[in-house]
């Protein structure tokens, strides 16, 4: 059976060796979370071990990403960020580094300091085993870049996500295009309000799931299904206590697993 999933955000006042044993016990296989403090990774890795949980990728800093295109320290101390994020997966056993290309509507366009950096993040991850998932956001040409310099067969994929395409490029279709480098995917639903990238659990808002479903099998990916979500993602959520909110993400997560895996009643 496909393997289900969700992100950890193990915030101040959420025990992690309560709020992991529950995520087991809903039937999730695979987590993901953030870069972590270095001195945290080992206690969060046995945890996981220990209830026969998948650590599945760390999400790589953003914050200033944009940064990376651009001559000067700020994209060093970015690219600095990002090779931190590959040995903080080497540290905690996890395969996969997701990573942005840009942030924000005014990115700026692909240059040659930019290919450079990424280049060497690139490189630097293979040496250490961890393979780079490129995520879709806003821009095109970069992750189209990104695509086209590192080939099918390298430590390079696709991090599908699907919300993001639903609200930062409406109209536009990933998976078609890069569906065959598919290696991971962040789950979650919005309205399809541009920016409105509300991370509500799957069929809670408007998006087709049908249709993300489809792309999903089309492919070919047997992946796991990762839910990138979240009880603060919205006001919908604002009575639910953190172990409610887990259990309806895992009845929702579920639903689409049926849905990709063609079990659902139609």
């Amino acid at each position: 059976m496909r393997k289900i999933g969700i992100n950890i955000g193990l915030k101040r006042g959420l025990d992690m060796d309560e709020c992991i044993k529950k995520i087991k016990e809903l039937g999730f296989d695979a987590v993901f979370t953030g870069v972590p403090p270095i001195k945290q990774i080992p206690a969060i890795k046995a945890a996981l071990e220990e209830n026969g949980l998948e650590w599945e990728t760390l999400h790589a800093p953003f914050g200033h990403m944009n940064d990376m295109w651009l001559e000067g320290e700020a994209g060093d101390i970015m690219l600095r960020e990002l090779l931190n994020c590959v040995d903080c997966c080497v540290l905690g056993g996890v395969k996969i580094a997701v990573v942005h290309l840009s942030s924000g509507d005014n990115a700026p366009p692909v240059t040659d300091i930019g290919r450079r950096r990424f280049t060497e993040l690139v490189e630097y991850a293979a040496t250490k085993g961890v393979t780079v998932a490129f995520e879709n956001q806003r821009k095109l040409a970069n992750l189209a870049w990104a695509m086209e310099t590192f080939p099918a067969g390298s430590n390079v994929g696709f991090c599908w996500d699907c919300g993001h395409e639903s609200c930062f490029t409406p109209g536009r279709e990933y998976m078609p295009i890069f569906g065959n480098r598919l290696i991971c995917t962040h789950i979650h639903d919005n309205h399809g309000i541009y920016n409105g990238d509300d991370h509500m659990l799957p069929f809670d808002a408007s998006m087709d799931f049908e249709r993300v479903a489809r792309h999903i099998r089309e492919s070919g990916y047997e992946g796991s299904l990762m839910l990138e979500v979240g009880p603060g993602a919205h006001e919908v959520y604002q009575n639910l206590t953190w172990e409610e909110f887990f259990e309806r993400a895992a009845v929702a997560v579920k639903r689409l697993r049926d849905l990709v895996d063609g079990s659902a009643e139609t």
